[in-house]
């Protein structure tokens, strides 16, 4: 009771809370009876999920999940159907259930015309395999509110024959019944719904021919065979390599296999370069589909605030975004505000490896999608994020991203009040085993550029097994709200690079701080003291 008081800081303890832990714990029954705990059972309260750094009520939903979709981080994939490359490699179902199962609530589906009349998902003008979008569909049916029950956006790349798109309507109508949301609800007309009241639904995101109004008014009808033809402008494709990509599959011996790939490269990068203004056929029966998620191509943000209406989305390529971010972070923010913004990968990251996230974040948009299928810093930083609000795939973004009035900046942004988080960090247990087993840990902080930082412990050597490093780290975060913390287990080599053992990663405002059941109850006030850390421990690494 005193070790609960005094160093974990939970004050409202008594008698009986306490002999639940032992007896949960404390493997000697004789000791149990004493009501008492061996250090073998305080190993093993400290080594559970009871003292988990992670906050408690943060594996469960409780974000306001009641307003608008536009003001809510939403978990997105990029080329969802790929597991590998994005030049050659396999399409393939498992895709679409890794990402669902994981929470993720915004899928891509690149389509295109099939043998048989039957559409096919594939990454155009490349060597990847092809799946059936009928497939695609029933994967998704059955999985999309596995891990989450809030809805799911279907971003269709759609390069299909207006005959085709019809089949694409029709496949999911069928297959996913009353989940598809293919009419206005009634207390949103004219505004964007909430998660909350699209639950259990999936919602088509698509280029869609003239208003909500008249998509109502032709319900009930015929649309068969109808198609509407229009005139667009192609996306810019911003890659500032494409006259010099290299990828790891060009380390090819044989130089036929070298140059056939280095058409395939060269043809997608065509394919994404600058295009010019081309005539497009749309199939009514799937433009109808489209209700809150109509993709509308961005020019400029003077441009969007004129004419964008509030069901229109935008997806910026990953090189313009970050352009516009450093240069128009205010009127970025203002446009996420009232738009959903979707960005995704540069064309030349054809080993489909992906950007640092946190720099689209910070100006709000929503929809930041990445390549699900590699590993690594950004994807670590994804998963981190949404752990939050129990993993639902929903985050309700920070006010200082929802209110104008607050004028935020991520690069200008300086708060009177800032967090100051202290942390000790005391000891690693059953670290992997290395060849040299010198065991170091990174603290990394990712958040706006004045909150990025890291620090290092120093390294302790020939010992992976219980690794003591004691030491305190502090460091000044001026927008907590927008900070996730990264905890990074290497063994330091003396040739080479530090060898990675592990990872986790938590958003700073999910973990469990000193006086948090009682003090500190500001968000903003001290996390953590030298004077009196609550020790927890990191999820297993790894």
């Amino acid at each position: 009771m005193e070790f609960l008081k005094k160093e974990q800081y939970v004050l409202e303890i008594d008698k009986v809370i306490a002999n639940e832990i032992i007896q949960k714990y404390e493997p000697i029954e004789e000791v149990k009876n004493q009501h008492q705990m061996t250090i073998e059972g305080f190993l093993r309260y400290m080594n559970s999920n009871d003292c988990l750094l992670f906050k408690k009520n943060c594996t469960q939903v409780y974000h306001d999940m009641t307003r608008p979709l536009s003001d809510y981080f939403i978990s997105s994939s990029h080329n969802t159907y790929l597991i590998s490359g994005q030049l050659i490699g396999p399409s393939d179902l498992w895709g679409y259930a890794s990402a669902l199962v994981k929470g993720c609530r915004c899928i891509e589906i690149d389509c295109w015309d099939g043998s048989q009349n039957e559409p096919v998902v594939y990454h155009g003008y490349t060597l990847t395999s092809k799946i059936l979008f009928k497939t695609v569909i029933q994967v998704i049916n059955k999985y999309a509110f596995m891990a989450s029950e809030y809805p799911v956006v279907l971003s269709l790349e759609n390069h299909c024959s207006p005959q085709q798109q019809e089949i694409m309507a029709n496949n999911m109508q069928s297959i996913l019944g009353d989940t598809l949301l293919s009419d206005v609800l009634e207390n949103f007309p004219n505004e964007l719904p909430s998660p909350e009241a699209l639950k259990f639904k999936i919602l088509v995101k698509n280029k869609k021919i003239g208003t909500i109004e008249e998509t109502i008014e032709r319900i009930g009808t015929n649309k068969q065979g109808r198609i509407v033809e229009y005139e667009e402008e192609e996306d810019e494709e911003e890659s500032e390599e494409k006259d010099n990509v290299t990828t790891p599959m060009l380390k090819e011996n044989k130089e036929k296999e070298l140059e056939e790939k280095k058409s395939i490269i060269s043809n997608f990068i065509s394919y994404s370069k600058k295009k010019k203004i081309r005539k497009v056929k749309l199939s009514l029966e799937l433009s109808d589909l489209v209700i809150y998620t109509k993709a509308e191509k961005f020019k400029s943000f003077h441009h969007a605030q004129i004419n964008q209406k509030f069901n229109e989305n935008n997806s910026i390529g990953e090189l313009r975004a970050r352009k516009l971010s450093k240069q128009k972070a205010r009127e970025f923010i203002s446009h996420t505000n009232s738009f959903i913004t979707r960005i995704y990968p540069k064309a030349t990251r054809t080993d489909s490896s992906n950007y640092i996230p946190q720099e689209f974040w910070n100006v709000g948009c929503q929809m930041v999608a990445l390549n699900f299928q590699t590993p690594g810093v950004p994807m670590d930083l994804y998963n981190g994020k949404f752990l939050d609000n129990g993993g639902c795939g929903y985050l309700l973004k920070p006010e200082i991203l929802r209110n104008p009035k607050l004028n935020f900046s991520p690069s200008e942004f300086k708060h009177y009040n800032p967090t100051i988080l202290s942390i000790r960090l005391i000891s690693g247990f059953q670290l992997p085993s290395t060849y040299w087993n010198n065991s170091l840990v990174l603290i990394e902080i990712y958040g706006i550029p004045d909150d990025q930082t890291k620090q290092q412990t120093h390294v302790i050597r020939r010992n992976a097994f219980d690794p003591r490093w004691n030491e305190t780290f502090t460091f000044t975060i001026h927008a907590p709200e927008m900070a996730l913390i990264r905890f990074v287990a290497e063994s330091q080599s003396t040739i080479g690079a530090n060898e990675f053992l592990g990872q986790y990663t938590l958003p700073l405002l999910c973990m469990e701080k000193e006086g948090s059941k009682n003090k500190n109850k500001e968000n903003r006030k001290m996390l953590g003291t030298e004077e009196g850390p609550v020790i927890k421990r990191l999820e297993d690494v790894g």
